[in-house]
């Protein structure tokens, strides 16, 4: 049986979602976790044993930071954060995304500067090991202080409230359970949770880093699907191949932009669809030309920069996963004794901006993804644009039949949908909590946006697809002797194993999703 072993200090994006997306991986905590996890806790005892002011764990939260709790009260000041701050609202986050949600929220305890007993952690772990997850509300969190109202609702089930969908069903339709439910099928009692653990569920970035290492994921895979379908997209075509030159890329060093061109070289490798070196046959080729458009000719420049998105968001991604992010932190006076003394030092490593910016930078290259897709789309049914290489909307009945017209049409419309949620979700703030939390980062708003954008841009990538396997066959069918390169034939082949050649017009939507689907497996993901 697979595991995920969590120690707070190595946890990747590739770990994750492969546990968030495969129950079978079962998840631990690493006794070297548990150790510093014991130091940290028989700290804040302390704290309380002596009467210490320490925020959230004698204190009130937030804008009642000054409030001072006495003992007695302790345990009912954690309870009462876990059930005000569950305020969450709109569609329940996937499976997936509370999976991750979950394994990031243990990691960060593992680091063992949240002041928690290992149990409660391992409560967490239990929900997810049994696969009934915690119903939460897609809205609700600034990403600042943390994900607060998300990890209260996933907190809730461990004190027998809130509510719970079954083992493998849809968070939307699936059997609801409540807490009390669940407690009853993994046989536990509702926890009672001691000094600072109701702060320490609540308080940090696990939504958003969640969110992100998702987002983050499949955008990489989307970016190698992206140079895939573009390379047909060449074929159909017949683009000059001179553009991915190994020579032009390496005088202008952008290491990805030099990635992507090689790409596109070893997909088009042995290709005679393409514009040959020379004199070219116009029958087979088009009209005469010593450069393409932009959208053809300038894949790796602007494939290399998102490209460089992506890298950028798994950089600051896998640090956010290894990190202590909630408030106050329960760090040694001398990190080098772990079995020394402990302070309690308040700070703000729960603020999401370095993930805010990251997921606003994603958007932004999702967008240029899908708008350099659609454009590529546009040449391949616009006969004007290709030189009448190809049939007018790519049907040989034009007027009879419309052809691939519409498919532009979606096209267009999500690209233009891309177009509103690309709007910064970090330059936005709203003061909460008195003023006393007065900037906030919207971080997991700008990872929820990412993934509804990359679910556009997969149908973006699913038009252009079905256009350009369209264009191959016409080709073809003139010209019998011309192949695919060697990474496009594949694509080409699997193409053609959910969608047929459409000689007359048909229902179109069913090629789209299955085409959707294919892209989403990472089936046609063969670029390097």
């Amino acid at each position: 049986m697979e595991r995920l072993v969590l120690n707070g200090e190595q946890l990747t994006v590739d770990g994750l979602v492969a546990a968030a997306r495969n129950p079978a991986i079962k998840v631990e905590l690493a006794p070297e976790a548990i150790e510093r996890m014991h130091y940290s806790r028989a700290a804040v005892e302390r704290f309380v044993a002596e009467g210490q002011v320490v925020y959230g764990i004698t204190t009130g939260f937030g804008h009642f930071q000054n409030r001072t709790i006495d003992s007695d009260h302790v345990r009912e000041l954690q309870r009462n954060i876990i059930m005000s701050h569950a305020t969450g609202t709109g569609t329940p986050l996937r499976r997936d995304q509370v999976r991750a949600m979950l394994i990031v929220r243990v990691n960060t305890l593992a680091k063992g500067f949240s002041g928690i007993r290992p149990l409660v952690a391992q409560a967490l772990l239990d929900l997810l090991n049994a696969d009934i997850l915690p119903i939460i509300p897609c809205q609700g969190s600034l990403g600042a202080s943390g994900d607060l109202a998300p990890l209260a609702h996933a907190s809730l089930i461990l004190l027998g409230l809130g509510e719970a969908v079954e083992a493998g069903q849809s968070p939307v339709y699936g059997q609801r359970m409540s807490g009390a439910e669940v407690l009853a099928r993994l046989n536990q009692k509702p926890l009672v949770l001691e000094a600072k653990e109701g702060l320490a569920l609540t308080n940090g970035t696990a939504l958003l880093s969640g969110l992100a290492a998702l987002a983050i994921y499949d955008a990489e895979q989307l970016c190698r699907t992206a140079e895939t379908i573009a390379a047909l997209s060449m074929e159909a075509l017949a683009a000059l191949p001179s553009a991915f030159d190994q020579r032009l890329h390496a005088i202008r060093p952008h290491p990805r932009q030099i990635d992507s061109a090689r790409s596109i070289r070893h997909l088009l490798q042995g290709s005679s669809f393409v514009y040959p070196n020379g004199e070219a046959d116009p029958a087979l080729y088009g009209p005469h030309k010593v450069q393409d458009a932009y959208s053809l000719r300038c894949v790796p420049q602007v494939h290399g920069a998102i490209r460089d998105a992506a890298c950028y968001g798994r950089w600051a991604t896998e640090i956010e996963l290894n990190s202590a992010t909630d408030n106050p932190l329960i760090v040694p006076v001398d990190p080098e004794q772990l079995a020394g003394e402990y302070e309690a030092i308040s700070g703000g490593n729960f603020h999401g901006e370095p993930l805010a910016l990251a997921m606003d930078f994603l958007k932004v290259a999702l967008s240029e993804l899908g708008n350099i897709s659609e454009r590529r789309t546009a040449r391949l049914v616009d006969a004007g644009l290709n030189g009448n290489l190809l049939p007018p909307f790519l049907t040989e009945q034009g007027g009879l039949h419309s052809g691939m017209m519409l498919i532009q049409y979606t096209a267009v419309a999500l690209a233009s949908e891309n177009k509103v949620l690309v709007h910064p979700a970090a330059a936005d703030t709203i003061p909460t909590s008195g003023n006393q939390e007065d900037h906030v980062s919207m971080g997991p708003t700008a990872a929820r946006q990412a993934v509804e954008m990359h679910d556009n841009v997969v149908g973006i990538l699913a038009c252009e697809a079905l256009c350009a396997a369209q264009a191959i066959d016409l080709r073809w069918q003139k010209h019998q002797h011309l192949q695919l390169g060697q990474g496009t034939a594949l694509a080409q082949q699997a193409i053609r194993q959910v969608v047929p050649f459409l000689a007359e017009d048909t229902v179109m939507y069913p090629h789209i999703e299955r085409l959707k689907q294919l892209i989403v497996a990472g089936n046609l993901a063969l670029a390097e």
